[in-house]
């Protein structure tokens, strides 16, 4: 008899560890958060867009890049036989529309291009430079690239590749709902400042160059990307905050919707008044404010 009430207490807390550990994953994941849309005025899904646009980034003078067709274990892909990109988009046009920047230079196998994360750097002469994290076989490497602006195209220069580029500091803690904020001090080092934290899976930022705003794309439920079902699709969200840096930011939303015109929200940039937001494995969205 206690033999037997011993075992039935034993499995008694492991159920109960178990609806633990499930209900803490879920949390982590937002499952249970449902979105109240809020729609811009004078947004449109960017055509030629279908496949993702995972990360973008603008330049100070209107030129975006986006990387797109990003294929990772768990995670929807609607295009996953197809070789990933790198488009641009002039948002000086009237009517911006996104081209396939044609990448030149030997070394980089382009079958396997698979781009996720992507930033810019400007030397001293105005060259651009992007670097651009990669997933070729689902590896993770660095790909450094120089801006052609006069062939609108890309000149393939190296790949980067170390045992610790999968080890990532992150400003934005995706799963822990918050955003991170630290200080560089003279000899490199780092200090943490703040944390700030959100009811919403914070995926990549992008700051306002004019008004030091902070824009970022965010999942209001995680569990839709990894578990995903074409009749209730993931959500899209985007947050910007003003004053970042004082004791009391202010965080607006900017954007909401629950997935029936762009599903799965990573990344948000402003130019000018036009805003372009980014998906996982989606579309992208064009909107002027």
């Amino acid at each position: 008899m206690a033999r037997g009430l011993l075992l039935l207490s034993l499995v008694v807390l492991a159920l109960a560890l178990v609806a633990e550990r499930r209900a803490a994953f879920r949390n982590r994941f937002n499952a249970s958060r449902e979105v109240k849309p809020l729609d811009l005025l004078g947004c449109r899904l960017i055509k030629g867009i279908e496949t993702g646009s995972e990360d973008l980034e603008i330049l100070p003078h209107g030129l975006a890049f986006l990387s797109c067709g990003l294929k990772y274990p768990g995670i929807k892909s609607f295009a996953p036989h197809k070789p990933g990109e790198i488009l641009l988009m002039d948002l000086n046009e009237e009517k911006p529309e996104p081209v396939v920047l044609p990448i030149h230079g030997d070394g980089l196998d382009r079958a396997s291009l698979n781009p996720h994360g992507i930033s810019t750097f400007t030397d001293e002469d105005n060259t651009v430079y992007l670097f651009v994290v990669n997933h070729p076989q689902f590896t993770t490497t660095v790909e450094l690239f120089k801006f052609q602006e006069e062939e609108r195209s890309l000149l393939y220069l190296k790949t980067i590749q170390h045992e610790l580029l999968p080890k990532y500091l992150y400003v934005a803690e995706l799963l822990g709902h918050k955003i991170h904020v630290f200080e560089k001090l003279a000899d490199g080092s780092l200090k943490a400042r703040k944390a700030l934290a959100f009811d919403t899976l914070v995926d990549n930022l992008s700051v306002d160059p004019t008004t030091g705003d902070v824009w970022v794309g965010c999942h209001p439920n995680g569990m839709k990307i990894f578990f995903y079902d074409p009749e209730n699709p993931p959500p899209s969200e985007v947050l910007r905050i003003q004053n970042i840096l004082s004791s009391n930011p202010t965080v607006t939303q900017v954007y909401a919707e629950e997935g029936s015109v762009l599903q799965g929200s990573t990344v948000a940039s402003v130019y000018q008044g036009r805003l372009l937001i980014g998906t996982v494995f989606h579309r992208a969205l064009y909107c002027e404010l």
